[in-house]
């Protein structure tokens, strides 16, 4: 097939900007998937132990957030 080889894609290179953005578009994928997998309070992956939410009353999770610093905001949660 042309293009997925690098002889065909010295020909194509056209194509070489296209496959950049696919790749740095998959390797941000994987990345965010992976932030979410062991960074988000919602997932344990060990089943032992007692599941509180406390210790994320204070700490900022999300990816990015330019208006509110979750760190000096009180948390709406009720206190167990």
């Amino acid at each position: 097939m042309q293009g997925l080889t690098i002889k065909s894609l010295k020909k194509h290179k056209a194509l070489i900007p296209l496959y950049v953005c696919v790749g740095f578009g998959m390797v941000g994928a994987v990345f965010y998937t992976g932030r979410l997998a062991l960074r988000n309070p919602d997932v344990q992956w060990n089943r032992s132990g007692e599941i509180s939410n406390e210790e994320f009353r204070t700490k900022q999770y999300k990816f990015y957030s330019p208006n509110v610093d979750y760190s000096k905001l009180e948390s709406p949660a009720p206190k167990y």
